[in-house]
C-alpha cells in the first residue's frame, strides 16, 4: 500500500543545453528588466563583465564581491548598489556563493533572479538561503528566495577544475541522499533522487578522466539539476545541519565539507532508514550506501578529512554542541556521544569499517 504523501512543485523556468547562455538577453527582456546587476565572485569578475556586455544596455553594472557562506556584510554592500542604482533584477553567474548572494538580495527586495550555474551545487533550484553572521550560519526558506530562471549551459562547466567538479558533484549527491529519507519525501522526489545520484555517479569519473568530456559534463549538470530539485522540495536532515554548522563556524569550504561528512552522516542514519539506504546503494551500483559514498568520493580525489580542510581538533566538541542547538529533523535520534563520534570520524577522515 502506498504511503500518504504531499507533493508541492516549486515554480521556475529551466533552460538546459549547450550554448544556452546565448538566451540570457532574451530572458532579461522576457522579465521586462531594464537595470540588471550582474553578480560574481572576485575570481569570476571577468565572466561577470562578459555577461554584462552580452546583456547590453539593460545591464546596470557588476558586483563581483560574492563569497562563501553568504556573509551578511557582503549582502549589505551589494544592497547599497541595488538601492543607489535602482536595480530591478539580478543575474548570477558562478557557484553556490554567487547564487547565495542573489537569493539574499531577493529575500530583501523580491527582485527577479536569473542564475547561470558554473558548478553542480544545485542551490539554484531551491527557496533556501544560508546566511552567515558573526560566524554562525542560519538557514531561511521563503518563496522570494527561489530564482525565476535558471540557465544550465554545459559549456560553462567545461573549465570547472576537476577537484571542484568532484566536490560540488558530491555536494549535489548529498541533496538527493537526504531527500530519500526526508520527512516530506514523496514518490516523485524519490524518483528524481535516485536518478540524480545515478547520473552524477556515472558522470564524475568521466569528468575526472577527461574534463572536456561533454557527455560526462552534461550528465553531471543534469544530475545536479535533479538533486537541486530534491533539496528544494523536501526537508533536510543531519548531514546538511552539520555542514552548515561546520562551514559557518570554522569557515570551511562548502562543497569539500559535504564530501567529507556525507558518508559518516549516512552511516549514522543507516539503521533507521534501510529502504533509503538500499535505494542509495542501488543508484551507486554498490552493496552498502555509506561505504560506497566514501569510496566514490575518495576514489575521485576528494579530501576526506575535515582537519585537512582547516577544522581544528578542539572544534569537534563545539561542532557537536552547535549541531544540537535548533536541530533539523533526522530519522535517527540525535545523541551527543554518537554525534561527536561522527564528527570526530569526519575530522580524521577515517574510512568506514
Amino acid at each position: 500500500m502506498m504511503e500518504a504523501f504531499t507533493y508541492t512543485a516549486n515554480p521556475g523556468r529551466v533552460i538546459f543545453g549547450s550554448g544556452t547562455l546565448a538566451r540570457l538577453p532574451e530572458e532579461v527582456g522576457r522579465l521586462n528588466l531594464s537595470r540588471v546587476l550582474v553578480l560574481a565572485t572576485p575570481q569570476q569578475e571577468a565572466e561577470g563583465r562578459a555577461l554584462a556586455e552580452r546583456i547590453g544596455p539593460r545591464a546596470a553594472g557588476v558586483f563581483a564581491g560574492a563569497t562563501m557562506h553568504t556573509p551578511v556584510e557582503v549582502t549589505e554592500r551589494a544592497m547599497e548598489r541595488v538601492t543607489a542604482e535602482r536595480i530591478d533584477g539580478v543575474v548570477a553567474v558562478g557557484g553556490g556563493s554567487t547564487t547565495g548572494l542573489a537569493k539574499a538580495i531577493a529575500l530583501r527586495t523580491d527582485l527577479p533572479q536569473i542564475v547561470a550555474p558554473t558548478t553542480y551545487a544545485g542551490s539554484e533550484m531551491t527557496a533556501i538561503l544560508g546566511e552567515t553572521r558573526d560566524g554562525v550560519k542560519t538557514t531561511r526558506t521563503d518563496p522570494k528566495i527561489l530564482p525565476e530562471v535558471v540557465i544550465y549551459d554545459v559549456d560553462l562547466t567545461l573549465t570547472l577544475p576537476v577537484a571542484l567538479s568532484v566536490t560540488s558533484g558530491i555536494n549535489a549527491i548529498a541533496h538527493a541522499v537526504e531527500a530519500l529519507y526526508a520527512r516530506e519525501r514523496n514518490p516523485v522526489i524519490c524518483l528524481m533522487a535516485r536518478e540524480g545520484i545515478a547520473a552524477l555517479a556515472r558522470a564524475l569519473p568521466r569528468v575526472k578522466a577527461d574534463p572536456q568530456d561533454r557527455r560526462g559534463r552534461s550528465d553531471a549538470l543534469y544530475g545536479a539539476w535533479l538533486c537541486g530539485i530534491c533539496l528544494g522540495s523536501v526537508g533536510m536532515a543531519l548531514h546538511h545541519k552539520l555542514c552548515h554548522t561546520l562551514g559557518g563556524s570554522f569557515d570551511l569550504p562548502h562543497a569539500e565539507t559535504h564530501a567529507a561528512v556525507l558518508p559518516h552522516a549516512v552511516r549514522y542514519n543507516a539503521a533507521a532508514e534501510p529502504e533509503a539506504m538500499a535505494a542509495i546503494a542501488a543508484a551507486l551500483g554498490a552493496g552498502e550506501a555509506a561505504t560506497a559514498l566514501y569510496d566514490l568520493a575518495r576514489g575521485l580525489g576528494a579530501t576526506m578529512a575535515l582537519r585537512d580542510l582547516g577544522m581544528p581538533e578542539d572544534g569537534i566538541d563545539r561542532a557537536a554542541d552547535l549541531a544540537l542547538e535548533n536541530p533539523y529533523w533526522n530519522p535517527a535520534p540525535l545523541e551527543r556521544p554518537r554525534l561527536r563520534a561522527l564528527i570526530a570520524g569526519a575530522w580524521a577522515g577515517d574510512p568506514l569499517a
